[in-house]
């Protein structure tokens, strides 16, 4: 009778919408002013490299805190921390919107991106606790293709806000956003966490972390999806740039080619959602990674033949896109299946390996970028190459 008793209920399925919505939040809010990036170095009279430093330090912030989030929902529970995250986000967005100076908004944007990375963490946490492996892999291909298509789709709002309305209002639309989910999430999200007496509840930060690193499959599964969606932020570094300074577009025009890119990740993961159970996370994540680095390379032969135009880098990146969309949502199911136990703190410390080398990649993108596409396509190939290694080394010769 004891044992029947203290047998939690399984909980509520959560909306896939909200799951979206949250997944997505922060990863917009990443990059939907990138096309008011020119303006906003003239704005505050400083250099491209400085402006560099709010889309750089976004990323850590990103990357750091998803260390905290992990393990604090292993603890505390999903909702709470997602709920103190998007208060944080709330706070930072009004921050960013009030900026007298670059120092300022570089500021609103860390404690912005403090908040934001909550709904990351917690989506792909969430979905572990309630579906099993097969079954996660496609739910989060839906999910990762917010956490993905929204930072592609952000500038193409952000270039005809920042056209019509000025670089501010970019902000505006984050603090309503950020409001707009901290109520739907406060009413409609229940607890999905259930704690299990036999796997030590009050697990502690480096026991958890040093057990996930300690597992081969791990770094193969994390670091697979960390240097894929590193090609992802090596281009958003250093895209607008080529586009507005060196090809001499529009705002509103590079917004239009990213809203290309983005269909082709939302093919990629309707196709993941639709196939993975079928197929086999692992078959997936080879066939989009090599999908991704025939996109890179042939972007370096359109390099070294001085063929570097809208269509053609757009076109490429569209081919990394659905590559991305097939491999990443398997492999972010495959690392938080490692140790079950530890869905949280895998969570985290996946999205912590994602966004460090996205901000070190971003990073040497915008301050190598002058008059050539050259650290662009560089390291878009580099991070797509490493991807795959570090997948056939992790899962596929284990």
């Amino acid at each position: 009778m004891k044992h029947e008793t203290s047998q939690a209920m399984p909980p509520r399925l959560p909306p896939l919408a909200i799951l979206i919505i949250i997944a997505g939040l922060g990863p917009a809010s990443l990059n939907i002013f990138l096309p008011s990036m020119p303006g906003i170095m003239r704005v505050y009279d400083t250099g491209y490299d400085t402006v560099q430093l709010t889309l750089t330090f976004y990323l850590v912030g990103l990357a750091a805190a998803q260390l905290v989030y992990g393990p604090l929902s292993d603890r505390i529970g999903r909702r709470p921390a997602l709920l103190i995250g998007l208060v944080l986000y709330v706070i930072g967005s009004l921050a960013c919107v009030a900026a007298p100076t670059i120092e300022t908004l570089i500021a609103g944007r860390v404690l912005q991106a403090v908040g934001g990375c909550s709904g990351i963490v917690m989506s792909r946490a969430i979905i572990r606790d309630v579906y099993d492996r097969g079954r996660a892999a496609s739910i989060l291909a839906y999910v990762t293709m917010a956490m993905v298509v929204a930072p592609l789709m952000a500038p193409t709002v952000g270039g005809f806000l920042d056209d019509y309305f000025g670089w501010r209002s970019g902000f505006v639309l984050m603090v309503i956003l950020g409001i707009l989910t901290l109520a739907t999430c406060f009413l409609l999200l229940n607890e999905t966490h259930r704690r299990n007496r036999e796997t030590a509840p009050n697990l502690e930060l480096v026991s958890g972390v040093s057990a996930l690193l300690g597992q081969r499959r791990f770094h193969g599964y994390a670091f697979q999806v960390a240097f894929n969606s590193g090609v992802f932020y090596s281009f958003i570094a250093g895209a607008p740039y080529v586009m507005i300074e060196l090809l001499d577009r529009t705002a509103s025009e590079y917004g239009i080619w990213f809203a290309v890119a983005s269909s082709a990740y939302m093919v990629g993961n309707f196709v993941a959602a639709r196939v993975t159970e079928r197929i086999g996370s692992d078959r997936m994540i080879k066939l989009g990674t090599t999908i991704s680095l025939t996109g890179v390379f042939l972007l370096g032969a359109f390099y070294l033949n001085e063929l570097v135009l809208p269509a053609t880098l757009f076109g490429c990146m569209s081919i990394v896109a659905f590559g991305n969309g097939l491999s990443i949502p398997n492999g972010i199911s495959g690392a938080v299946s490692v140790d079950s136990n530890r869905a949280g703190t895998a969570s985290g410390l996946s999205g912590f390996s994602q966004m460090a080398i996205g901000a070190c990649l971003s990073y040497l993108v915008g301050f190598l970028l002058s008059d050539t596409a050259a650290p662009l396509v560089l390291m878009m190939i580099i991070s797509s190459v490493l991807a795959r290694c570090f997948f056939e080394w992790g899962v596929c010769r284990e």
